[in-house]
């Protein structure tokens, strides 16, 4: 890449808000480029409770907006991501301590209609002392209702809209660190370092996004000419755990604690289920996000206050979490912070004045309405540009039904004989119609290279590598791909070996 290379929008921040933003601005003709510290969705696009929703709970605090905005978008991602995001009913149980039951139903008949749903099914009252959807729980919770939401691969819905913009002709360059920012008369230079060869390279842009999430405010401090108001962001992290799956039926739960705290139980990657998130302020690093002894023992007490068999500390099979950076609101508790995004400018279009974008708060489901958002608000500056695209616009491996699942992964078992229905229904999950391009011209097993286990091939990952940025197992194994659930410490190892070595002979050839 060229130093006098000039492009007209540069994006600090490789997770689902900074990938959506380069993806729109891609598509509608800007020369872009993305630069991310790490591997992309690395950081909180990553650690989600993995929901498109609209935010029932946020009803509750009148954010009427939010949630209208966020239901609308639930269907528009539905039918854009069919293979990574499906619906999902849930389930909830009332009990005493919650709002009256005429209360929650008319909240919930708000939440049915308040988006313009078209797909997914409204919701029901649930009788809990019959079938299977009660079983599970308490036999004090004897009615509940049931409504939808829909589940998503967060971490994929980061890359594929990476894999897109860079399709469009976007840079996407990963373990790419913004040390440095400063204005050049009408520019950006935009000072990036390998992370892995410690090179560094210059950068220039017409404009810049500092989407860099929790970081948004470290990379404001590495600009000295940026004007530097009050703190903007709240950072509240959110921790969950995985145990072994504690129903055999495929609705989630959703669940009000005594702190009024609301958690999920979800089921998660067949044999699994997902409880959270917590609320609580990070006041420690950003760069070794772990849950604490404390937030795992307050989601497993509060999981044995609802169901009959209930997790117990030494269940928990995985955990993870994550840092929200929500605008700071002044809200007195960490989950009553705003979740709606705002989008700041600093720089004046009239005194032909580069400008920078920061990106603060923000949900996973309104990250397309945000980068429409920010280009909108950075037009005076881009000039004329294309129209809003993205509403339409299915993502890499979207183009077919929202109901084509069952049919795609019907379609791969009678082209590829030797690919068994769960292998091929994993696929279609995570690729989608881009399944064909894994697997190619394979007539056997043989064909698809070293099996590193749990179906995880080498022609599998050498796609991972080639078309979606994965350097090391652990971009593979936790991020574009959960295998890291069923792969054990042996052959998570081996495929870190394997990995090392290919990118040393991809180098070698290179050279």
């Amino acid at each position: 890449m060229s130093q006098e290379r000039i492009y007209d929008l540069a994006v600090i921040g490789g997770g689902v808000n900074g990938c959506g933003i380069a993806r729109d601005g891609a598509g509608r003709g800007l020369d872009v480029v993305l630069c991310e510290q790490g591997d992309l969705a690395q950081g909180t696009s990553s650690a989600s409770t993995k929901l498109i929703h609209g935010g029932l709970r946020y009803l509750e605090y009148y954010e009427f907006a939010l949630v209208r905005k966020a239901l609308i978008e639930r269907e528009v991602l539905l039918q854009a991501a069919p293979h990574i995001i499906h619906p999902l009913r849930f389930v909830l149980p009332h009990h005493k301590a919650l709002r009256p039951a005429w209360l929650l139903r008319l909240g919930l008949f708000l939440y049915d209609h308040l988006g313009g749903r078209k797909i997914l099914p409204g919701t029901e009252v649930l009788d809990l002392t019959h079938g299977a959807i009660g079983e599970p729980l308490q036999n004090t919770f004897r009615k509940g209702f049931e409504y939808s939401d829909c589940w998503v691969d967060d971490a994929r819905l980061v890359v594929l809209n990476a894999v897109d913009a860079a399709a469009r002709g976007a840079d996407i360059l990963v373990r790419n660190k913004c040390v440095s920012a400063h204005r050049e008369a009408n520019l950006w230079s935009i000072m990036v370092e390998n992370t892995d060869s410690g090179q560094r390279r210059e950068i220039l842009a017409r404009v810049l996004v500092n989407a860099a999430g929790p970081w948004v405010e470290d990379v404001i401090e590495t600009m000295p000419d940026v004007h530097r108001e009050r703190k903007h962001i709240r950072l509240v992290r959110g921790s969950h755990i995985v145990v072994p799956r504690l129903f055999e039926h495929d609705r989630a739960y959703i669940f009000q604690n005594e702190d009024g705290r609301i958690f999920f139980a979800i089921p998660y990657e067949r044999a699994f289920t997902l409880i959270g998130t917590t609320d609580e302020d990070h006041q420690g690093s950003l760069d070794t996000v772990s849950i604490t002894d404390e937030e795992v023992k307050y989601l497993c007490t509060a999981a044995q206050r609802y169901f009959q068999v209930a997790p117990k500390v030494e269940d928990v099979v995985w955990s993870y979490s994550g840092v929200r950076p929500l605008f700071d609101d002044g809200t007195s508790a960490a989950h009553q912070a705003t979740r709606d995004y705002v989008l700041k400018i600093d720089g004046d279009a009239a005194l032909h004045q580069a400008p920078l974008l920061n990106v603060f708060g923000g949900k996973i489901t309104t990250y397309r309405k945000l980068a429409e958002a920010a280009l909108a608000k950075l037009g005076p500056w881009l000039g004329k540009v294309g129209q809003e695209w993205t509403q339409k616009a299915p993502l890499p491996g979207g183009d077919f039904s929202v109901d084509g699942v069952n049919e795609l992964s019907l379609a791969v078992q009678h082209k590829y004989p030797f690919i068994e229905a769960g292998w091929a229904n994993r696929m279609v999950r995570a690729y989608g119609t881009r399944v064909w391009q894994v697997f190619g011209a394979a007539h056997s097993l043989d064909d698809l290279g070293e099996m590193f286990g749990e179906t995880l091939t080498e022609a599998e990952v050498v796609y991972l590598i080639e078309h979606e940025w994965a350097r090391t197992a652990d971009d593979i194994l936790w991020r574009r791909t959960k295998l890291g659930l069923r792969l054990d410490t042996y052959e998570r190892s081996r495929l870190g070996a394997w990995m090392r070595t290919y990118h040393m002979r991809q180098q070698h050839t290179a050279v």
